[in-house]
């Protein structure tokens, strides 16, 4: 098996970028279009805060060329919780918002745990049970964003494993690094870039990631994000990423 490799940056609409990732007289209407013809790929966040229409996400994909793929975050209502047993509804909630207008735009959901929640077996596994593996013809794939070093253990491994979950990969100082491939797909997000280099991370370390990238390919799809960190350097970090796997 070998995936498409997709590289990009969390959400488009980030004022600093304007005059250093889009030229300075893009109408901000235009953003998302400008973005989406130099990344491969766009972490969509507001869907943690906040619910949207389904002409939100026909648009976004009209927006977007043949090929673009876009990742979502799951609502923080379905984790953010002491009993993720008990999010079925907001689950549904979240799903049935629109995403499926997304169409073949359609990319992993992010589902991002706290950093306080610590890995429960039996609760864990009964969340796992609640996510969807289809939205009308399309196909959902999930990432685990797991914050707690708890999470760090073959237990674990073994359930995201059986549900077919990819646990995401954190390039972070802040939050454990788990790289155990579970799923047929590897989802990556990275944390550390530093304003004071233009691309974000060095050309050493960016040629690493490269490398790292075309390895994780060969077992299936992967999807790469620049978050947080220097986030003014985010889209140079993915642009001078995806000439090294291009």
């Amino acid at each position: 098996m070998k995936g498409q490799i997709r590289i990009g940056v969390g959400g488009w609409n980030f004022p600093p970028w304007r005059g250093v990732f889009y030229p300075e007289k893009l109408p901000q209407k235009r953003e998302l279009e400008f973005a989406s013809r130099r990344l491969t790929s766009i972490e969509i966040n507001g869907t943690y805060y906040s619910a949207f229409k389904p002409a939100h996400f026909a648009k976004w994909r009209d927006e977007t060329p043949d090929g673009f793929v876009f990742s979502l975050k799951a609502s923080r209502f379905c984790t953010n919780r002491r009993q993720l047993a008990g999010a079925g509804e907001s689950i549904a909630r979240f799903v049935g918002q629109g995403i499926v207008e997304l169409r073949d735009r359609l990319g992993p959901i992010n589902w991002q745990f706290a950093g306080t929640k610590k890995f429960d077996p039996e609760d864990f596994e009964s969340f796992l049970k609640l996510l969807p593996r289809e939205i009308g013809q399309w196909p959902l794939r999930h990432a685990l964003e797991l914050r707690h070093e708890s999470f760090k253990c073959q237990q674990m491994y073994d359930l995201a494993r059986r549900y077919g979950c990819a646990i995401v990969f954190a390039d972070s100082s802040d939050y454990p690094e788990i790289e155990n491939r579970t799923a047929d797909f590897a989802y990556a997000r990275l944390m550390r870039s530093e304003e004071k280099i233009a691309t974000g991370y060095s050309s050493a370390s960016l040629d690493d990631w490269a490398a790292r990238a075309r390895g994780w390919a060969k077992r299936g799809d992967v999807f790469i994000y620049f978050i947080a960190g220097a986030k003014l350097r985010a889209p140079a970090a993915a642009c001078a990423l995806i000439d090294r796997v291009a």
